[in-house]
């Protein structure tokens, strides 16, 4: 049996939405390392269609090279959900159609190792309130952005959590892991 970590990075109020943002802060190094042990044993990819569309043209092109990262990203298996077809192509993917709780149940049963989610904010909300996340990574940027869609909005089912962890880095970005409480 499988487990489900994600990855998001958030302002202070909780906006996690076009993350372009962060880019002021840069990338301190130490996060590319707990990013890299999230991923550590990840054996796919689970996204939701939106945020595979935007991630397929700014991954497929990049090398280990440009981003030690890339290597993952193109060639793991990304299981597509949503009712769309995605408009993108991009390496092995695999489309799981509109969200099923039962069906991402299946896949994580089915799944030995990780199977890692960025972004894809709509579908971590769905995967919280079923309680099919096992690993939550914060990363905290110290900026209230105002505006913008938050992973935790308004009508989002109250949902308790456990920290496992935490860091912080040079750069005032707070990683907070959380599991079920």
């Amino acid at each position: 049996m499988g487990t489900i970590a994600v990855h998001e990075f958030i302002a202070l109020d909780g906006v996690f939405q076009d993350p372009t943002w962060t880019f002021e802060y840069g990338f301190d190094p130490k996060m590319g390392e707990t990013l890299g042990a999230i991923m550590g044993d990840a054996k796919a990819l689970l996204l939701g269609r939106k945020t595979f569309e935007m991630f397929a043209p700014a991954w497929r092109d990049r090398t280990a090279e440009d981003d030690p990262g890339a290597p993952f990203f193109n060639e793991s298996t990304k299981y597509v959900v949503g009712s769309q077809e995605p408009s993108e192509e991009w390496g092995p993917s695999e489309r799981l159609g509109a969200y099923d709780p039962d069906a991402i149940r299946k896949l994580k049963d089915e799944t030995d190792g990780t199977l890692y989610i960025s972004g894809s904010g709509q579908l971590v909300r769905g995967l919280l309130k079923e309680g099919l996340v096992d690993e939550l990574h914060l990363f905290v940027y110290p900026i209230a952005l105002g505006e913008g869609d938050r992973l935790f909005g308004d009508g989002v089912d109250a949902t308790k959590l456990k920290l496992n962890g935490q860091d912080t880095y040079e750069n005032g970005v707070v990683h907070l892991n959380y599991g079920p409480a």
